[in-house]
Formats: structure tokens, C-alpha cells, sequence
């Protein structure tokens, strides 16, 4: 529940970012969803060069991965993500809109915005901030703030990356200190028991900077949790002081079904499962994935197929072929997941896919 003596303090524009994601009736949602006037996020791999990719003024955000990408741009759309791409350098992900985007900054945020849709980034330095969970708190007032101010204050998907997310023991783990720092950044503006999709994935870098991107959009999507799944934001205390804050997939305002897949990893209820067994993690992992597809109303056949853009993470070097040879005989031929060297936020797992599933 929100409080209401909070929620009254909020100016209208912010309290409604607040309240996008919360859906008390999903199948109707969904109804409404499907009925929505925004064109699909256009989302793919490219292998152009940058400036060609930048060129196009239909570009919302264009993402490099590792070392060999770029490091930075002048454009506001690019960003450099420090995860390491299996093999040779990655292609850039892009995103593309059906109107002309422009492109701004705002102190510390880089936007991009067309009307329908709005990309957003920000990189925290931790030192500044004391640690990572002032970082975390720092970056997510920024975001609600900002996002609060805009036309497009309906956030569909967020995506955090952060060095080290599993250093420490216990509550001092980086990632639980991440999750108290965002749920506090939140928490300030009276966002509870609502979230976006979303993935929190740990970079090597050795750079303590929290880097955090997202899209937002000018009508609200609607929040879908997997029946496999305690959801995330009613984890046990086990997990952390503050549980994670995101939900286990968007489904997007869109004229043709597009969701928004979560970090989705071997999660049953709320434990993991299949410890150092990386092909029983795939299968859970899909399985998991295959069910908030259900959950979003996608048929069968058009799961994780054509239209699906994954990202995978592997944490460990020697199971980066391995994953690829068994995410080839498990998806459909026409799936093209990019595969990246990444820490997931539980020690114990091996593996964790994100990614966008249009129609």
C-alpha cells in the first residue's frame, strides 16, 4: 500500500510516475495495454559503426559493451557498459523510435526523448556518496525526481551496474547495501510495493561508480509478477534488510505486445536452485522466463522467438561457451542472445537473461 500521507505531498506529475506500475486488475490492464498508441521500441543488435549508428535521428540510446567498444560520447545516447562480451567485440544494442529524437543533459543525467519515450543514464561515483548504497539512495532520488518533471514519467525498465556486487558478508554484501540505498531513494518519495522491471548485474571493473540507465515512456505499462516466484519485493529477511525493488517483467503500452523481461535467474519461490549445475540453471532460468511470458499473455509459440532480445550473463570464464552451446539447442534458431561476463547477484548463481520480447 502507499501512504497516504505521503502520497499527498507529492506534487500531481510525480505522484503519478509513482502509481504507473500499480495494476489491480491485470487482465484488464493488459486489455488496455494492447490498445495503447505507443509504435514498439524497436530493439536489436547492430554492428555498424557508431557515428553511422548515431546518425539516424530515429535512435533513443545505443549501447557499447567491454573494452573494446567505445568508452564515451559526446552524444548523449551512447553509453559504455564494462561487461565483457564472450569472444570477439559485441555488437552495440540499440534502441530505436518511430519519431525524431533530441537529446539533452541535466546536470549529471544524459536524456533522449521523442515524445513517447524518454532513455535516461546516470553514473554515480561511490567515494562522493561514502559508499554504494549512498550512491544507490543519490541515483534514485535523482531519477524519480527527474523523471517526476518530465512527460514521460512512466518507467518501463531500469538496469544497474555496479563493481563487486557480491564483496561482503551478510547484510554488508554490496548488492544488499545497493538494495537499502535504492529503496531509501525511492522510499523518499513515497514509492512502495510498485516497481518497474529491472536487472542489477556486477561489473570488474575495479571502478566503484553505480551506473544506472532506463526508459521511461508518457503512458503507464503494466507490472507482471511470475507464478514460479515470491516476488522479489517480498523477499524474507534472509535476503537483505531491504528486499530487491522491481517486478518480474513490464508489459509495454504498446499497439503490438512488447514485455519487458527482468534479471531472470534459478529462482523457485524464492530460493535458488541448482547450485553449480549450469544446464539445470538455464532450464530454470528459461522456465522462469517462459512463465512470465504466460503471465503477459504471449502465446506459446511466440516465446523467445524472432522477436526476443536477450542478454546473458555468466559469471564464470570457462562456462561462457558452455552457455552458448546449450542456449543454441534450447531457444529457437532465431533467438540471438548476447552473451556478457557478469556477476549476478546471488553468489551461487551461475547465470541470469534479460531482454525484450516484442511480437
Amino acid at each position: 500500500m502507499y501512504h497516504c500521507a505521503i502520497q499527498n505531498l507529492i506534487p500531481r506529475r510525480r505522484r503519478r510516475l509513482l502509481l504507473s506500475t500499480a495494476q489491480p486488475d491485470i487482465a484488464e490492464s493488459l486489455h488496455s495495454a494492447a490498445s495503447a498508441d505507443l509504435a514498439p521500441l524497436r530493439v536489436a543488435y547492430e554492428s555498424a559503426a557508431l557515428a553511422a549508428i548515431l546518425g539516424d535521428s530515429d535512435v533513443l540510446a545505443v549501447f557499447g559493451f567491454g573494452a573494446r567498444a567505445p568508452a564515451a560520447h559526446a552524444d548523449p545516447r551512447y553509453l559504455r557498459v564494462n561487461l565483457e562480451p564472450s569472444g570477439d567485440a559485441a555488437p552495440f544494442e540499440v534502441w530505436r523510435v518511430r519519431g525524431h529524437v533530441r537529446t539533452q543533459r541535466d546536470g549529471d543525467i544524459a536524456w533522449a526523448l521523442d515524445g513517447d519515450y524518454a532513455f535516461g543514464a546516470i553514473e554515480v561515483d561511490e567515494a562522493v556518496h561514502g559508499d554504494i548504497e549512498g550512491a544507490a539512495e543519490f541515483a534514485y532520488r535523482r531519477l524519480v525526481d527527474a523523471l517526476g518533471a518530465s512527460d514521460t514519467p512512466h518507467v518501463l525498465r531500469i538496469w544497474n551496474y555496479l563493481d563487486a556486487i557480491n564483496a561482503g558478508e551478510g547484510d554488508a554484501e554490496r548488492y544488499r547495501r545497493f538494495c537499502v540505498g535504492r529503496a531509501a531513494g525511492l522510499a523518499a518519495h513515497g514509492f512502495v510495493d510498485a516497481y518497474p522491471a529491472a536487472t542489477g548485474i556486477g561489473v570488474r571493473d575495479g571502478h566503484r561508480v553505480l551506473q544506472i540507465y532506463w526508459l521511461a515512456a508518457r503512458t503507464a505499462g503494466t507490472a507482471l509478477e511470475n507464478p514460479r516466484q515470491v516476488s522479489a519485493w517480498r523477499y524474507p529477511r534472509q535476503y537483505g534488510i531491504k528486499a530487491p525493488t522491481f517486478a518480474r517483467a513490464m508489459r509495454a503500452p504498446t499497439q503490438s505486445a512488447q514485455v519487458y523481461i527482468s534479471g531472470t535467474a534459478a529462482i523457485v519461490g524464492h530460493a535458488s536452485h541448482h547450485h553449480d549445475d549450469l544446464e539445470a540453471q538455464i532450464d530454470e532460468t528459461l522456465a522462469n522466463i517462459d512463465s512470465v511470458l504466460a503471465a503477459a499473455q504471449i502465446a506459446p509459440a511466440g516465446r523467445l522467438d524472432g522477436g526476443a532480445v536477450l542478454k546473458v550473463y555468466v559469471r564464470r570464464a570457462e562456462d561462457l561457451e558452455p552457455a552458448r552451446k546449450l542456449l543454441r539447442e534450447k531457444l529457437p534458431a532465431s533467438a540471438q542472445p548476447l552473451l556478457l561476463r557478469g556477476d549476478i547477484c546471488r553468489s551461487e548463481l551461475l547465470i541470469e537473461i534479460d531482454g525484450v520480447q516484442s511480437s
